[in-house]
């Protein structure tokens, strides 16, 4: 299904009720596919937020950094008094 910004905008219960049916809205822009609502999928493992926070991408292979909360912490003292 496609509807146009305005109508996201007006119509936005219609909308969402045809997403919650299964069906995908493209959202188009002056003409031009910009935005898509999609059903939501709920996953069954919930967000851990007290696991340690790894290192990633570039600073992956950093061996001087061992925590990257104590690592952010050092950076910004200087900046905050």
């Amino acid at each position: 299904m496609k509807a146009t910004a305005k109508d996201l905008r007006i119509h936005s219960k219609g909308l969402l009720d045809a997403v919650s049916k299964g069906e995908d809205v493209v959202i188009t822009f002056r003409g031009k596919p910009c935005a898509k609502l999609v059903p939501y999928e709920q996953t069954d493992k919930p967000a851990n937020r007290d696991t340690k926070n790894d290192l990633f991408g570039i600073w992956a292979d950093r061996t001087d950094i061992e925590s990257v909360d104590e690592y952010v912490r050092n950076l910004r003292k200087g900046r905050f008094f």
